[in-house]
């Protein structure tokens, strides 16, 4: 009996020690650290590299978040480190604590909400396919008997997989490490279609060497609300997070950002995506919410 109390009280001991060692992002920053920021190579245009530099719409926004936390913890020199991420650890990285935020093109859903954080959306999109140009194919049921790909660690592969095995589609389904890979593998012949969110779609497509080649077509097989990723327990950091974001949205700042990453030129090469806010994007914005019903 006097071990087993011992060891109750040990275990008690160490657990009391853990949770006075945890430290809050607010309480670390405050201390002199440093705001982890993760990001994506190529997440066109929401998170991507650009002369060695990550850059984005989502990165923008992760930035003036950065500018927040510096005024909420008054260390006015706070750095932001950035980290690059794959889609298959991203959120392994979140739940770690090796980030405090995941700047790129993360869907938020009931599945990812019970080991992660989100704020509010800054878009809203669906999966949609990419083909090479002269491609017969219209819709995902022309697909039947070929082969697509999609990336691995993403919603839109855990869709089509669900939709292939209660709908006997008979696709063959191959994962890509990362995007870039699966619309070089489209362009190769090596699949016949390449199925992820649209707006990843004409990014990608609109920074290959011949953009002209290739095509976005479909129905939308997913609905997609994107949103910056963030700790799930941290309740104070996540407010933070939440304010300037829904000050960004009511204060119209973020029509602004959003103009730059999809209505004018972006870096590498100044291609102009020219996609307006979606009436879905709109219409949540009015109610700016982390709340969405996926």
């Amino acid at each position: 009996m006097t071990t087993i109390r011992s060891f109750a009280v040990c275990l008690a001991l160490l657990c009391s020690a853990a949770a006075v060692s945890a430290q809050t992002v607010l309480e670390r920053v405050a201390a002199g650290g440093k705001l982890v920021v993760a990001h994506r190579e190529s997440s066109v245009p929401f998170s991507y590299m650009v002369d060695g530099k990550p850059v984005g719409y989502a990165v923008d926004l992760c930035l003036r978040i950065a500018d927040a936390v510096r005024k909420k913890t008054g260390m006015k020199d706070m750095q932001v480190e950035f980290l690059m991420v794959t889609p298959a650890n991203r959120m392994v990285m979140v739940e770690q604590g090796k980030a405090d935020l995941e700047c790129g093109s993360t869907t938020n859903n009931a599945e990812r909400r019970q080991k992660v954080g989100f704020t509010i959306p800054h878009f809203i999109t669906g999966a949609r396919l990419l083909v090479k140009a002269s491609s017969p194919v219209d819709r995902i049921e022309d697909l039947t008997g070929r082969k697509l790909v999609s990336t691995k660690g993403t919603t839109p592969l855990k869709a089509v997989e669900q939709a292939n095995r209660e709908r006997l589609m008979g696709l063959t389904i191959e994962e890509a490490p990362d995007h870039a890979r699966g619309v070089e593998m489209v362009e190769k012949g090596e699949a016949d279609a390449f199925l992820m969110d649209d707006v990843l779609l004409f990014g990608l497509a609109a920074n290959r060497p011949d953009p002209k080649a290739l095509k976005v077509v479909g129905r939308f097989l997913t609905t997609e609300p994107l949103a910056i990723m963030l700790p799930r327990s941290d309740a104070a950091f996540k407010k933070v997070v939440d304010d300037e974001m829904r000050r960004l949205v009511t204060s119209r700042e973020i029509y602004d950002i959003y103009d730059k990453w999809f209505m004018r030129p972006i870096p590498p090469k100044g291609t102009a995506l020219n996609m307006p806010v979606s009436y879905l994007l709109r219409d949540f914005w009015k109610y700016p919410t982390d709340q969405v019903p996926f």
